[in-house]
């Protein structure tokens, strides 16, 4: 491991530490890789929702995704690469899927609970992240 992902890492868990604890805080290493790479996988499909919708929504987005992914490549070990691709896409998939349930759905009860599980998942992420 180099330097600056030792670094990268060792800043990392400070921060978790110093954080308000949180289950992914909590919880065994693999858990911890699946929070953030769920996390990543929900935020790219809320900033690609917001490029229709929300265009400047979707910069503050891309940002809190971008150090998202920080996080999860500094605590990814190199053969999990496969694995984690793989919860990310599901989650994006899942997110997208609110989304859309969201924004085109006739049944005004269901678009709204759809609209804040949304709010609610992608506020969890970003939750964790300073500034």
């Amino acid at each position: 491991m180099g330097i600056a992902r030792t670094s990268l890492v060792s800043a990392v868990l400070v921060l978790l530490a110093r954080a308000t604890p949180a289950p992914a805080f909590q919880a065994t290493p693999d858990q911890q890789l699946r929070f953030f790479a769920t996390c990543a996988g929900r935020l790219s499909a809320q900033m690609e929702h917001q490029w229709m919708f929300d265009g400047a929504a979707s910069e503050i987005t891309m940002a809190h995704r971008d150090s998202v992914i920080d996080i999860l490549d500094a605590l990814m070990p190199p053969e999990r690469g496969r694995d984690v691709l793989a919860m990310r896409i599901e989650a994006k998939m899942a997110h997208a899927a609110l989304l859309t349930r969201a924004t085109f759905n006739d049944d005004t009860e269901d678009a709204a609970w759809a609209k804040a599980t949304a709010v609610r998942l992608a506020a969890e992420c970003e939750a964790l992240l300073l500034g």
